[in-house]
């Protein structure tokens, strides 16, 4: 067994997982020893100004210094950094790449969203294996886009990353609170060109069975069960049908920001973005719904994600 970290740099969030693994792929999947979140918004403000904000940059160098003192703490031998749709994005990008190299050591490879779509694959199959004659589509529902990854029992069969994610939509769209029909009818637009384009690659069609990862699609999967807290260990599994997934988005997407902060298993980070990610999340699954002619009925949430899959990376088996 060796001990690695994964780090998960989004346009919302920053994600650190600790893990023991083995270099065997048949020996299983990581044994966590740390997983952390911080709600960092690093895509502050990148739809509209190309670049990453200052005071984006600095809460996201806070965190990764308080990371660089965990791996230290755990002794991690082998660390890799990942970052995604923002900092693809940003024209200053080379600020984050030097701040995270002098905190880390290791440079934040900005990776390509066919990448980021592979290792999110990776990281939800590790945990929810694909049997028979299975084409599993995962959704990573991101901060500034989202990857739809096909894939069956021998890996992924296609790939396609597209510019939705919830804090792109908020920023661009949802800007009122609650906010208002024609917002929301400009914000699914978006999301159907984006289908499309994402059609144009992956045989949607094909899909016998849907899973779900990210913060906005578990979020939405505590609030379609009620639960008193965040718990991961009821989230991860759950399968929920489209009309009841569909359902819980929608009170989401129209609650006050005030109401879905009094949630209990809300994160702070998210009381703002999360209307976005309920109405794509939402829109996708009505959309897979028809693409597969009634057979795709519903999603399976997943904890495990692309933070695995970099982990599983490490290990040479993602």
């Amino acid at each position: 067994m060796s001990r690695v970290a994964a780090i998960d740099c989004g346009t919302n969030s920053i994600r650190l997982l600790i893990a023991d693994v083995s270099p065997d792929s048949a020996a299983g999947p990581l044994t966590d020893v740390v997983r952390e979140m911080r709600v960092v918004r690093l895509g502050q403000g990148v739809d509209a100004t190309g670049e990453l904000a200052p005071e984006a940059l600095d809460r996201t160098f806070a965190a990764a210094k308080d990371y660089a003192a965990l791996i230290g703490d755990h002794g991690a031998g082998s660390v890799r950094f990942v970052a995604t749709s923002a900092t693809r994005d940003a024209r200053n990008r080379q600020v984050f790449v030097d701040g995270i190299r002098d905190l880390l050591g290791v440079a934040p490879e900005v990776i390509s969203g066919d990448e980021e779509a592979s290792l999110s694959f990776a990281g939800a199959s590790s945990v929810l294996p694909i049997k028979g004659d299975d084409a599993v589509l995962v959704v990573d529902l991101g901060g500034g886009s989202t990857e739809f990854v096909l894939g069956d029992a021998n890996g992924v069969i296609a790939a396609r990353s597209v510019d939705i994610g919830c804090v792109r939509l908020t920023e661009r769209h949802l800007t009122s609170d609650p906010p208002t029909a024609a917002q929301i009818a400009a914000a699914e637009a978006d999301v159907d060109a984006a289908l499309d384009l994402a059609a144009q690659t992956v045989p949607l069609g094909r899909a016998t069975a849907v899973v779900g990862v990210a913060g906005s699609i578990t979020t939405i999967t505590a609030h379609a069960l009620g639960l008193a807290e965040y718990q991961p260990n009821k989230i991860h599994g759950a399968y929920l049908d489209i009309e009841t997934i569909s359902d819980a988005a929608t009170n989401l997407l129209e609650m006050s920001r005030s109401e879905r902060a009094a949630l209990p298993y809300m994160h702070p980070g998210r009381v703002d973005v999360i209307g976005a990610g309920a109405l794509v999340w939402r829109r996708i699954l009505w959309r897979l719904g028809q693409a597969s002619d009634g057979r795709i009925q519903g999603a399976t949430s997943s904890e495990h994600d692309i933070l695995d899959g970099i982990a599983l990376s490490i290990r040479g088996v993602a």
